[in-house]
C-alpha cells in the first residue's frame, strides 16, 4: 500500500522487520543511540498505528521510516489539527525525500493544519530530537541523533517547539532539608509548617498496579498546565509501564502524602541503556531473563522518568523533600549518576533542583512543527 509521496505502509511482518531494522543500519557501530523497545513498536503496529517506510528507487532498500498518526486530545491542547509523525529515522540522502513524502501524505488527508513531531506516540511519552550534547550517549526514554538530523529538519522549514534539556547529576549522600518541614527519611513521618503529617512512601512491586494508578492521578493533575501534555488514561499507563516490575528498584519510586493524601511523586528506574543497545532494543522474554540475571550491573546509573507536585501544593518544598529522599536512596543503593528525561526551558524550578545537586544540562532537546 503506497501513500502519496512514495511512502509504503507496513502491512505485514516482513515490512515491520524492515521498519525495525533501519536503525541497525543508520546507527551501525553507534553506541550512543538507544533504540526503542521492539516489543513496544510491534504492539503499536498491532494496535493499528500507521507505520511507513521509504525505499531507495534503485535498490529497493528502506532508507527512511515514520509513523503518521493523529490524536484528538493533542489537537485540542495545541489548538490546531496536527499530523503527528514519529519513530522517524532516515539516511542522510533520504532526509528531503522523506519529509516531502510526509508532507504529501499529510496534505492528502485534507484536514490537517500542521506537522508535529517526532513523537512516539505523544510528546508526553517519547520522541524529540536532540540539538546539542551529541558527545554524550542517549538513554532509555530519551532521544539521541547525529547533528545532521537538526540540519535536515531546519533546512526543510521545520521550527522548534517546546525546547528543553535533559540533565545529568552526580549522586551524593547529602540531602537538603525541605522547606517548611522536618527532614523525614523514607517512610518516616515529618511535619509541615501547619502541623500536617508528611510521609514519604516507596514503591512496592506487590502493589505496583495500585501505586501506578495513584501516580497517574497526580501526574495528570500536575502536568495539565504544560503546553504539550495530554491526559494519560489507565490503559495508556499500563502499556507504557508494561514490564516495569522486573526493572523496578522499589527505593526509586517515591511519593509524598500530606495528612494521608498523595501530593507529590518521583519515578526513577535503573539505567539499562547499555543492555538495550547490546540487544538492539529486543527486550524479548529471553533477554528479560538475561537482564534479571545481571541486573546488579545496571544499578550504578539511574534515569528519572517523571516527577510532579499537585498544582495546589506547588511552591511548598515538597519536591525538594522527595529529591532529598531520592538522593539518599540512590546513594545507599550504590548509584553514582542520575540522568533526567527532558525538562522544558520554561520550567526553571525543576532545572534549579538539578543545578543545586551539581547537575548540568546534557542534551538540548526539541520537537518540530511545520505548517501545511
Amino acid at each position: 500500500m503506497t501513500a502519496p509521496g512514495g511512502l509504503e505502509r507496513v502491512v505485514d511482518r516482513r515490512g515491520l522487520r524492515e521498519f525495525l531494522a533501519l536503525t541497525d543500519r543508520v546507527y551501525a557501530g553507534e553506541p550512543r543511540f538507544v533504540p526503542p523497545s521492539r516489543q513496544q513498536v510491534r504492539r503499536w503496529w498491532r494496535d493499528g498505528v500507521p507505520m511507513y517506510v521509504l525505499r531507495d528507487g534503485g535498490t529497493g532498500a528502506v532508507v527512511g521510516r515514520t509513523t503518521l498518526h493523529t490524536d484528538a486530545a493533542l489537537d485540542a491542547k495545541l489548538g490546531r489539527r496536527c499530523q503527528l509523525f514519529g519513530l522517524t529515522e532516515f539516511t542522510e540522502a533520504a532526509a528531503r525525500p522523506l519529509f516531502e513524502a510526509i508532507v504529501a501524505a499529510a496534505r492528502a488527508a485534507g484536514d490537517r493544519d500542521a506537522l508535529f513531531g517526532p513523537v512516539a506516540l505523544l510528546p508526553n511519552q517519547a520522541g524529540g530530537v536532540i540539538t546539542s550534547g551529541y558527545a554524550d550517549r542517549g538513554f532509555i526514554d530519551s532521544a539521541w541523533n547525529p547533528p545532521r538530523y537538526v540540519t535536515a529538519y531546519e533546512s526543510y522549514g521545520f521550527r522548534r517547539r517546546f525546547e528543553s534539556d535533559t540533565w545529568i547529576c552526580p549522586v551524593s549522600g547529602a540531602a537538603d532539608a525541605p522547606c517548611g518541614a522536618d527532614q523525614p527519611g523514607t517512610d518516616q513521618p515529618g511535619t509541615d509548617a501547619d502541623g500536617a503529617e508528611l510521609r514519604v512512601h516507596r514503591g512496592d512491586v506487590r502493589r505496583l498496579a495500585e501505586q501506578l494508578e495513584l501516580l497517574r492521578g497526580m501526574l495528570n493533575a500536575s502536568f495539565a498546565q504544560l503546553g504539550y501534555y495530554t491526559e494519560i488514561s489507565a490503559a495508556q499507563l499500563r502499556r507504557q509501564t508494561d514490564g516495569l516490575a522486573y526493572l523496578l528498584d522499589e527505593s526509586l519510586l517515591l511519593y509524598l502524602t500530606r495528612a494521608g493524601q498523595p501530593v507529590a511523586f518521583v519515578l526513577c528506574v535503573p539505567d539499562i541503556s547499555e543492555f538495550v543497545v547490546r540487544v538492539r532494543g529486543d527486550l524479548n522474554l529471553f533477554h528479560q531473563l538475561r537482564l534479571l540475571a545481571v541486573r546488579r550491573r545496571y544499578r550504578r546509573e539511574a534515569v528519572l522518568i517523571v516527577k510532579g507536585v499537585l498544582p495546589e501544593y506547588q511552591g511548598r518544598g515538597y519536591q525538594r523533600l522527595l529529591s532529598g529522599a531520592l538522593r539518599r536512596n540512590l546513594h545507599a543503593g550504590g548509584y553514582t549518576t542520575l540522568r533526567s528525561t527532558y525538562v522544558g526551558r520554561d520550567n526553571p524550578a525543576s532545572a534549579a533542583q538539578y543545578r543545586a545537586s551539581g547537575g548540568r544540562p546534557l542534551h538540548g532537546y526539541t520537537f518540530y512543527e511545520k505548517a501545511l
